[in-house]
């Protein structure tokens, strides 16, 4: 079947926008573009772990690992936070302390977090059965409309739309819309778009072919169009519209930030810090850091007066570790990274601990605190 389905195509009655080629898919479009999804899904879909099974757990927490992270990324974590934490009672039951250990690395840190609390939830409410009503999961903590429709899709083949980054970047370029998708209006049109493609059955099939789409061919620059199953259905391509469809998301102003982190000895021990609710990389275990301002002369006494302030640690600031550069959102940081000799410390205060380094791969970190507790372990003698 060729373009023929596109020739009639109409405007969507609710959904008048400039922006939109006047071109709305068809009911004979729909189906030859399903046809044809379905037949490239069965040949090129990837051997991905969580999708050998259509368990809600395993869903979930695939669903939540991807959000914002690469599937090879989460291809790694997955297997190993799933045969630690193999049911949702296990999950819930396990003590926060040891969720953020096995999610360090994939970073955006609360979604472990939130994880963790609607597992604890599930159980508490829901008997530990994953619920299938849309309301209920809409209510637990993490996800979002996105995500709790790629759950109950995906686990109980619900006719559930799904519009997420690589869906969006598909659904744009399938009707040629040339607002902005992330706006309200441009939003609504998507949506209503991916819901309409769905079929009576077999909603899940359909919402993970268009993500495996929209990640392996119809790709942010340089699109698979040769290749495409769909591509004599697509007006972007008929247009040569690739590059400017869809709008581009506007880029960030990045801001470059100076910050120290202290590594305070006492003995053959060194301090931690949890990072409060409202921090970076909340729950998770640092050594101390904060920003700073001073030039290099006084930087010394800056860090000291913030580190005791923070702490309530009395220190002598020492000689350098190291410089890291890394970037956290908009931020481009430049980490002064020293060691300090304790003069005196509280007896007790909540959220510090003084461990030995050998100790130190028992806490979860971000990604420059393992790299720091890793030199510190290179320098210690145990």
């Amino acid at each position: 079947m060729t373009s023929e389905p596109r020739k009639a195509a109409r405007r969507h009655p609710t959904l008048k926008d400039e922006s939109l080629e006047g071109e709305w898919p068809t009911p004979a479009w729909k189906r030859e573009f399903r046809r044809k999804l379905h037949a490239w899904y069965d040949r090129h879909a990837r051997d991905l772990e969580w999708r050998r099974s259509s368990d809600p757990y395993r869903v979930w927490v695939s669903e939540i690992m991807l959000q914002q992270t690469q599937v090879a990324t989460v291809a790694a974590y997955f297997p190993r936070f799933l045969a630690a934490f193999p049911t949702i009672e296990a999950l819930a039951a396990a003590d926060e302390h040891d969720v953020l250990r096995l999610w360090e690395g994939l970073g955006y840190y609360r979604r472990a977090r939130q994880l963790h609390r609607a597992a604890q939830i599930v159980v508490r409410e829901h008997g530990g059965r994953f619920p299938a009503d849309r309301e209920a999961v809409r209510r637990l903590p993490g996800i979002g409309r996105y995500t709790a429709g790629a759950i109950l899709s995906i686990a109980f083949d619900a006719r559930e739309p799904i519009v997420e980054a690589n869906t969006i970047r598909l659904l744009s370029r399938l009707i040629a819309y040339r607002g902005d998708p992330r706006q309200k209006q441009g939003t609504a049109i998507l949506w209503k778009l991916a819901e309409e493609l769905l079929p009576q059955r077999g909603s899940s099939r359909l919402n993970q072919a268009l993500m495996e789409l929209g990640s392996l061919v119809c790709t942010p620059r340089a699109p698979g169009c040769t290749s495409c199953p769909v591509s004599d259905l697509c007006p972007t391509n008929r247009l040569s519209l690739q590059e400017v469809i869809p709008l581009p998301k506007a880029k960030p102003r990045v801001e470059t930030v100076r910050e120290a982190l202290i590594v305070v000895r006492r003995g053959t021990t060194v301090l931690l810090r949890q990072r409060q609710a409202g921090e970076r990389w909340a729950g998770l275990w640092d050594f101390p850091r904060f920003g700073v301002e001073a030039a290099n002369g006084s930087l010394a006494e800056e860090i000291a007066e913030k580190l005791t302030a923070t702490t309530g640690v009395v220190a002598a600031v020492a000689e350098s570790i190291a410089t890291l550069k890394h970037g956290v959102t908009r931020f481009r940081i430049t980490l002064d990274c020293r060691w300090a000799d304790c003069i005196s410390s509280p007896r007790r205060r909540a959220g510090l601990r003084w461990v030995r380094p050998a100790q130190l791969g028992d806490f979860p970190m971000s990604t420059t605190g393992r790299k720091v507790a890793k030199l510190i372990c290179e320098c210690s003698d145990e």
